[in-house]
């Protein structure tokens, strides 16, 4: 032809102004799921920014839309970034187990950007949501949500009264005359275990002195006891009852950080009830975490939130 126009055909082997085939982009992408960052620069001589880089551009085009569907009950929990209080939100589809979404920080905005994607018979269909006791979280549920039942869990909150035990177990110890010393000395991490991991017949010997010795530490760990027992109810009123007696023999210690706990049980009394009728947990966010701080260890360039996020979503993605 004789028409004197120039023609290109797209060949496809690259996108426009990109510095990689395609095919090298999705090899990148590929090896990216299973390597380092850092390995796969080397391995296809490239700097490890382009290469993350081509990462971040497919993690976009596949999981850069929140899939909200199919949500029904949730797990939220924050995950530590860096050192010096970073962190993110993430959120889970507890029946799946799958991370549906990332946001930085772990304020109520944070949590509310979450809702904010969503279609309103999206957040109808919704009916729980799992978590510790954390105020924004539950301000950002009651404003945007406000029909989910929150259900707190248990791992917090037991969590949370091994450090009134410990405070109980230094003020005794300070009180203590000199041979009672001797005993509740070197017992912080016996009265924090699990009976049942206790395995040493020595370790439980020791524990044995010490409940029999002090009266008030003796208490707090019966205490311990009957704060996991109301976890195992499934009918409120019973739940109910059991907190009630909770309560009156935590007040009955008279010690001033087992009274305050009471309290705080007593203001967060609705998510424990919760649990009867959703017996669900955040300790499925545990193994979330664990798997997030290996993928944190073997990557670059996560002081990129986003990059972060879409890597994690990856991570967890169903099929």
């Amino acid at each position: 032809m004789k028409c004197g126009s120039i023609v290109v055909e797209d060949l496809e082997f690259f996108e426009p102004w990109k510095r990689v085939t395609k095919r090298l982009g999705r090899y990148i992408y590929e090896l990216c799921k299973v390597l380092t960052v850092q390995d796969v620069a080397r391995h296809v001589g490239l700097d490890w920014k382009t290469v993350k880089d081509i990462d971040k551009a497919f993690l976009e085009e596949e999981f850069g839309q929140t899939d909200y569907t199919n949500l029904t009950i949730l797990a939220v929990d924050e995950v530590s970034v860096r050192k010096g209080h970073h962190y993110m939100t993430v959120v889970l589809n507890y029946l799946t187990g799958r991370v549906v979404w990332m946001g930085k920080g772990r304020k109520a905005e944070t949590f509310m950007a979450f809702f904010k994607g969503m279609t309103d018979k999206q957040i109808e269909k919704l009916e729980a949501i799992a978590m510790d006791m954390w105020d924004p979280f539950i301000k950002a549920v009651k404003t945007k949500a406000p029909h989910v039942k929150i259900v707190f869990d248990l791992f917090h909150m037991v969590k949370e009264f091994n450090k009134v035990i410990d405070r109980v177990r230094i003020d005794e110890y300070n009180k203590a005359s000199k041979s009672d010393k001797k005993v509740i000395k070197g017992s912080k991490y016996l009265l924090l275990k699990n009976l049942e991991n206790i395995k040493e017949e020595e370790d439980k010997e020791h524990l044995e002195r010490l409940l029999n010795l002090n009266e008030t530490i003796s208490k707090v760990m019966i205490l311990k006891d009957k704060l996991k027992l109301i976890w195992e109810c499934d009918a409120c009123k019973i739940a109910k009852q059991q907190i009630d007696e909770w309560c009156t023999m935590a007040h009955s210690v008279g010690h001033p950080a087992v009274s305050k706990f009471a309290n705080r049980m007593r203001n967060y009394e609705y998510g424990i009830l919760n649990h009867c009728d959703y017996p669900i947990h955040t300790s499925i966010l545990e193994g979330v975490n664990n798997k997030i701080k290996v993928i944190k260890r073997k990557s670059y360039g996560f002081h990129d939130n986003r990059y972060f996020s879409l890597k994690i979503i990856q991570a967890f993605s169903i099929g």
